[in-house]
């Protein structure tokens, strides 16, 4: 699995009745990891709602569409945020990058604990209308049952939702993935009967994941025998769309009075991107600029 590209794929079963996602994550939450430095218990709960939220993305059809996964706990990592768009980019930054090791058995880190208990916002931006916002508390802070919980309540579209980062002892990430598997309005009880039986007999994701399963084979794995139809095949990976002509608005946005305050102080602005690190200065000179452009 390690030499392949990150990738999702989206199905149906029962003639269409169940829709479903998978996706494999790892050089996603790689390149996550590298760039926060994360602490295994922060790479796994992050690296969760990314490899979520790439999935979610692909469930929005309109080509400007934005989706917001953002988690507010009062565990010591506060808080997670998550952007994913309908072309399988996605990026994500938590609030406290790292926290210390604590494990819920053998190899299984802790996710839920470090997140504590709060709530996970859902913003949907078609690019068009105002966005639409929902918000559910957080079930176990796990990420897969918080977004199963989420689908149910908000979408009234009951789902299972399998998720998982795993992470060596190096503190790398060494293989992520997923899957979310719907069930339509007009399914029927023995075909929910059979999903359910299904998922009870699957190996947990991280095991699939472990094997080196791939997303097709995960899908085939659960409802392969209730007629998996694969649709699609899309590519996904991490990507930051942050420019300084952003950054310069977002500081135009501010009152005048305060930028002139920092023209006046004879220090540079600076403001740094909370999802890649980068970092955009302001001169004195180019604030003034853009307070006279903004003048006229």
């Amino acid at each position: 699995m390690n030499s392949m590209e990150d990738y999702l794929v989206r199905g149906t079963a029962a003639e269409g009745r169940i829709r479903a996602f998978a996706v494999r994550s790892t050089e996603m939450i790689r390149t996550m990891q590298e760039i926060h430095q994360t602490s295994p218990n922060v790479t796994a709960g992050l690296g969760r709602l990314m490899t979520g939220a790439a999935m979610m993305g692909a469930m929005m059809k309109d080509e400007n569409a934005r989706l917001t996964l953002s988690i507010r706990g009062g565990g010591p990592v506060q808080g997670m945020t998550v952007t994913a768009d309908s072309h399988g980019f996605v990026k994500g930054f938590a609030n406290v990058k790292r926290v210390p090791l604590t494990l819920l058995g053998p190899g299984k880190l802790d996710v839920g604990g470090p997140i504590g208990y709060g709530t996970l916002t859902v913003i949907r931006e078609d690019g068009i209308g105002e966005p639409y916002s929902s918000q559910v508390n957080l079930l176990t802070g796990e990420i897969g049952d918080d977004l199963t919980y989420y689908f149910a309540t908000s979408e009234q579209t009951p789902s299972a939702v399998g998720l998982g980062v795993l992470v060596d002892t190096d503190e790398t990430v060494k293989d992520a993935g997923g899957f979310i598997i719907q069930l339509m309005p007009d399914v029927l009880e023995e075909e929910i009967t059979a999903l359910e039986e299904a998922l009870k007999n699957a190996a947990p994701i991280s095991e699939m994941i472990d094997q080196g399963m791939t997303p097709e084979d995960i899908l085939t794995k659960i409802i392969g025998n209730m007629g998996f139809e694969l649709l699609e095949k899309q590519p996904i990976a991490w990507k930051c769309d942050c420019s300084e002509e952003r950054v310069a608005h977002a500081i135009m946005s501010i009152s005048k009075s305060d930028i002139q305050e920092m023209i006046d102080d004879g220090k540079p602005a600076e403001v740094k991107c909370h999802f890649c690190e980068k970092n955009y200065v302001f001169t004195t000179e180019k604030l003034k600029e853009m307070l006279a452009s903004s003048a006229k």
